[in-house]
């Protein structure tokens, strides 16, 4: 049986590995099927499916142009993640068996793609789309609990990975 110091490690790698994974396939969906989740976006955007009665509607964008520069950010942002979380598993992997200031050393990339993922999904999906543009009144056009499941495994991944390995 392996010490508890190197399932944690494999654990540490894995499970980075599988967050940009998850972030390569999104950005992938985005990209295949970009006109989907553009109207989305449009549609939060425009806050045209929130509540009428709502007195927040002047917050609502009616840009196509940015619809798409948002979008594009979005995808920017999957795509960090990605590569960030991925070249991160690959550095932790290098260093499984090295001392632990250098195992602990080499997970600053997946910090990095964690930390872009939490950007992208707490503060563009969560405090953007949910707050500033009402998300959360939509009943057809709400990524509220998508957000949350992103978002969970990332802050657990991100506490995980500051556990030192002694």
């Amino acid at each position: 049986m392996p010490s508890t110091s190197i399932l944690f490690r494999w654990t540490k790698v894995i499970v980075t590995a599988l967050i940009g994974l998850m972030a390569a396939l999104i950005a992938i969906d985005n990209l295949s099927d970009y006109g989907t989740n553009y109207l989305f976006v449009e549609h939060v955007m425009k806050m045209d499916t929130i509540f009428p009665e709502s007195h927040i509607h002047y917050r609502s964008v009616t840009s196509p142009v940015l619809y798409s520069a948002t979008y594009i950010v979005i995808i920017i942002m999957e795509i960090l993640m990605a590569v960030f979380c991925l070249k991160g598993s690959w550095q932790m992997l290098r260093n499984i068996r090295g001392d632990a200031p250098a195992f602990h050393g080499s997970k600053n990339w997946a910090v990095a793609g964690i930390l872009a993922g939490i950007v992208l999904w707490l503060f563009g999906f969560e405090v953007v789309g949910g707050e500033w543009f009402s998300m959360w009144q939509s009943t057809a056009w709400n990524g509220l609990a998508a957000a949350e499941r992103v978002l969970g495994p990332l802050f657990l991944v991100l506490i995980l990975l500051h556990l030192r390995d002694e």
